[in-house]
């Protein structure tokens, strides 16, 4: 294992713009995990795994399989500097950004796609939800928060390393989809029905839309239908990741047993 103490370190100023930086994280294609449970998370996907960074006095787990994955211990003063966390455990996975081929991309037939939500925290919960509800990716449109933003990531909860999130252009997934056959649902109060006379899809895109705004006029031309959430109280809105599980999991057929 490694020992680094120096904030000045070349690898400790990468690992800091990785928590910090956008640019950072684009220009590389990584990110940063922290914690015991978003580490272990991603050794489950071990090939993504460029190191661990240990702070001194914490222990790997007996159990984690970490052969071949370069080990870095690090001073408190070192853990402190690349941690995102107030009460950090002291612990962290420095990851490549997954990456996906056409032919991957071709075969998915349940899709989340997000229309310039902003809120790192909403687009971690809906990664998250779509995981737990079996959608095969989701992907974010223009205008949407960094899917590996550290506040992302935290929110997702290491789904990040259970289904593929991809950035692109929405109208061409949505074309693509049509031109499959797949239908393709928007959310709004036009042109929309309740949510619960929808009918489940094994297949489908879902396509939700800005906190304040929606979803953009453009790709709702583009819907089939379009769902809304009845609001029974006197709440003018829902959270778009609380919306997002509800409709997820109106579309997605019922697994019995």
């Amino acid at each position: 294992m490694k020992r680094i103490e120096s904030l000045q370190n070349s690898l400790v100023k990468h690992w800091k713009k990785l928590t910090t930086t956008r640019k950072e994280r684009d220009k590389f294609a990584e990110f940063l995990v922290e914690g015991f449970h978003l580490t272990e998370e991603s050794l489950k996907k071990k090939d993504l795994v460029k190191s661990l960074i240990v702070r001194e006095g914490v222990d790997i787990p007996a159990d984690w399989d970490v052969e071949g994955v370069p080990l870095y211990s690090v001073t408190a003063a070192v853990a402190k500097e690349i941690s995102e966390t107030e009460h950090s455990q002291g612990i962290f996975a420095h990851c490549a950004q997954p990456e996906f081929t056409a032919d991957e991309q071709a075969e998915w037939s349940r899709l989340l796609l997000i229309d310039a939500v902003q809120d790192p925290g909403n687009i971690g919960t809906m990664i998250r939800t779509a995981s737990a509800a079996g959608i095969d990716a989701v992907v974010l449109g223009r205008g949407c928060a960094d899917p590996f933003n550290p506040k992302t990531v935290r929110s997702a909860q290491g789904s990040h390393f259970q289904i593929p999130v991809v950035r692109g252009e929405l109208p061409d997934w949505l074309e693509q989809l049509k031109s499959e056959g797949i239908p393709v649902f928007g959310t709004s109060l036009q042109r929309a029905i309740p949510v619960h006379e929808a009918e489940t899809h094994d297949r489908f895109g879902l396509i939700v839309g800005n906190e304040g705004s929606g979803v953009s006029p453009e790709l709702l031309q583009q819907t089939d239908q379009n769902l809304v959430v009845p609001l029974y109280g006197d709440a003018e809105s829902l959270n778009v990741a609380v919306a997002t599980g509800i409709l997820l999991y109106s579309l997605v057929p019922k697994v019995s047993g």
